[in-house]
């Protein structure tokens, strides 16, 4: 088992902003790649962005331009800035990690944090 800690999410009002931080502990883990994904009630989980261990970058078309994924390869976290906020962004986020360990290819999974986007 690879350690995750995920935080960040609340409540906040549309238009507004939270930021999602995500640390992935363990000496040996390799890390390819981070992302974010979400799940709402009674939806699929959907990829939200992506970066991979070179830096690059992948967005979902519905947060293109409001989100902007970051990483922090030394500490092996990364981060989800979420600006102008609409309700239709409420769901559970959820960071996964890929990469490899002593054991092989591993992906890790977070337990989730709850964004709810309300007046």
């Amino acid at each position: 088992q690879v350690p995750v800690a995920e935080s960040g999410g609340g409540l906040v009002q549309p238009g507004g902003s939270l930021r999602l931080s995500c640390a992935v502990f363990g000496s040996d883990f390799s890390i390819y790649a981070m992302g974010w994904y979400r799940q709402a009630p009674g939806k699929q989980r959907d990829l939200v962005a992506a970066i991979t261990s070179g830096d690059t970058t992948n967005y979902a078309d519905f947060v293109r331009g409001r989100f902007t994924i970051s990483a922090d390869n030394v500490v092996n976290a990364v981060y989800l800035q979420m600006n102008s906020l609409k309700p239709e962004d409420t769901a559970v986020y959820y960071c996964m990690t890929s990469g490899w360990s002593a054991s092989g290819y591993l992906e890790v999974w977070g337990q989730g944090t709850l964004v709810t986007v309300s007046s």
